[in-house]
């Protein structure tokens, strides 16, 4: 099993069909086939063989598609780059991965050129203004010119052949490759399939960054089925509705801070999403107030997945059974706002420290391990850290959930988010849920921050809406009112925005770091210096 068969069903099936849509910009799939060709033909004249990684950095576009299949079906491994990164973070990758040859978007010619990166032997440059002086630089246009109508180059691939890497952002530390096969990714793209129930009439919109398995897997899960793409290069609310509307999108995924900048953006209220049938979220937990107000605002129904780039990423859905759906109104609102049932193909479970699952009771605490065809091979030349990962066959992810007598699973927090507080544990998410259900509340984080008497003492972080105002005494007072006292904030800081991480998920790292520099600040002099 391997990636080209995807491409090929579509070729064979839909040639004629209108699969690829960036900006002005309009492709068959019989034309998308003959430039993936040309790229693939192109990566191997200039010697890069199967096995060997080669790096990304660009915005959605059609281009970057064609950079995943042409590595697809050559067995080159793709190591697409998360575009905010710093350029010595960016620097490091390469290194590590040992990347020879980047696909640069020309968004990122200043930041990211060759002299930053001295492994570098080659530089294919994308997009608007491409080209600089430097001579190991060569235009992406050009290479797609000079092999046009040349064979489409198949290698002998193999579904235990590595097919991508995808590195970690490295919050905990050093950044870690994740080694993903071809059967990896082709199982959950079949997978996603069905569970979504993909066709030939669907149009997906790539809104989430491409270079993350928030949307990733639809390149190919979108393909196989013949149905349409449409690239969104950044996330622009106002820019993001319109498309939606113009291009008759039927799906997306988002993170739920995209779905939140959606809802908040003035001209939502007059817009029409006839088409839309379903959007999806995944990377964070999403409070079931703002999945209300998304399926009233859209007109559409809800899903939520979960998953890790170490998945490929899907491992739950929120999916509610056929038997469910009789359910009134507010319990299927809230099975699909949980992270949901096991995905197709995938063995997951909730553990206690020692191994054996908790009680299906919805309340008791453990963590989610999983194993199946979608779990990784490793981490990329580090084969301690995929160790303590993967034991006994069963990935470890570090995320903390409870399970019900359905089967359907539910995270409460991440391992290294508990907030501890005078020996009572307070996960961070049933905070956020209980803050979002206010009426001026449009974004907040929470997390545990050190305190001599409580061990940790709980903080907000809150945007609140434009033109909107609540006092730090209400909110906390909101709260009290909806959780154990204990649970609620002792303190509440308003921001005007929240830091994010490259796929758009609230960065909770970064306000730890940015509270930890704060309070060193206000020690004296004396004690800083110590």
């Amino acid at each position: 099993m391997n990636l080209y068969l995807s491409l090929e069903k579509a070729l064979s099936s839909w040639p004629t069909k209108e699969a690829l849509v960036d900006g002005h910009k309009r492709f068959t799939y019989a034309q998308f086939g003959a430039r993936v060709a040309a790229l693939a033909n192109a990566l191997l004249a200039l010697g890069v063989k199967k096995g060997q990684v080669v790096a990304a950095l660009s915005p959605n576009c059609h281009e970057l598609m064609e950079i995943y299949y042409a590595c697809g079906i050559t067995g080159i491994i793709l190591n697409p780059i998360n575009f905010r990164l710093a350029e010595a973070e960016i620097d490091a990758i390469l290194r590590d991965s040992e990347t020879s040859i980047l696909f640069r978007h020309s968004d990122f010619k200043k930041s990211a050129n060759a002299d930053a990166f001295t492994t570098l032997k080659h530089i294919i440059c994308l997009g608007v203004d491409r080209l600089t002086t430097n001579t190991i630089e060569s235009d992406y246009e050009e290479h797609i010119e000079r092999h046009q109508n040349k064979p489409m180059p198949v290698a002998d691939v193999h579904g235990d052949d590595l097919a991508q890497l995808y590195y970690t952002s490295g919050t905990t530390g050093r950044a870690k490759g994740v080694m993903l096969c071809h059967e990896n990714v082709c199982v959950n793209a079949l997978g996603a399939i069905a569970e979504i129930k993909l066709t030939d009439a669907d149009t997906w919109a790539h809104i989430g960054p491409m270079f993350h398995l928030l949307d990733a897997w639809s390149v190919f899960a979108v393909t196989w089925v013949g149905a349409k793409h449409v690239f969104v290069p950044y996330f622009k609310p106002h820019e993001v509705l319109e498309i939606l509307e113009a291009e008759h999108v039927t799906i997306t995924a988002l993170v739920p801070t995209m779905v939140n900048g959606l809802l908040h953006d003035p001209s939502l209220i007059a817009r029409s999403f006839k088409t839309l049938r379903l959007i999806m979220t995944a990377g964070s937990p999403i409070a079931p107030e703002q999945v209300r107000k998304a399926v009233k605002s859209f007109g559409c129904d809800y899903v939520q997945f979960y998953g890790l780039t170490e998945t490929s990423p899907f491992l739950t859905i929120s999916t509610p059974k056929a038997n469910q759906f009789s359910l009134n109104e507010d319990h299927i609102l809230e099975i699909k706002s949980r992270t949901g049932r096991p995905f197709i193909g995938v063995h997951v479970r909730v553990v206690r420290d020692d191994g054996t699952d908790v009680e299906r009771s919805n309340k008791e605490v453990g963590e989610i391990i999983a194993k199946g065809p979608v779990v990784f091979k490793g981490y990329w030349k580090q084969p301690e850290t995929t160790a303590a990962a993967i034991i006994d066959g069963w990935f470890h992810t570090g995320d903390l959930a409870v399970i019900n007598e359905e089967g359907s699973i539910n995270i409460v927090d991440r391992k290294k988010d508990m907030i501890i507080s005078g020996g009572e544990n307070i996960y961070s998410t049933e905070v956020e849920y209980a803050m979002y259900e206010h009426s001026a509340v449009q974004e907040c984080a929470v997390l545990g921050l050190p305190d001599e008497e409580w061990g940790e003492l709980v903080k907000a972080f809150v945007v609140l809406k434009q033109g909107q105002s609540a006092s730090e005494k209400e909110l906390i007072e909101f709260v009290r009112h909806r959780l154990a006292k204990y649970k609620a904030p002792r303190l509440i800081e308003f921001v005007s925005e929240l830091p994010k991480t490259g796929s758009g998920k609230i960065y909770k790292k970064g306000l730890r770091e940015q509270a930890a520099k704060k309070a060193v600040e206000k020690l004296p002099q004396e004690t800083q210096k110590k």
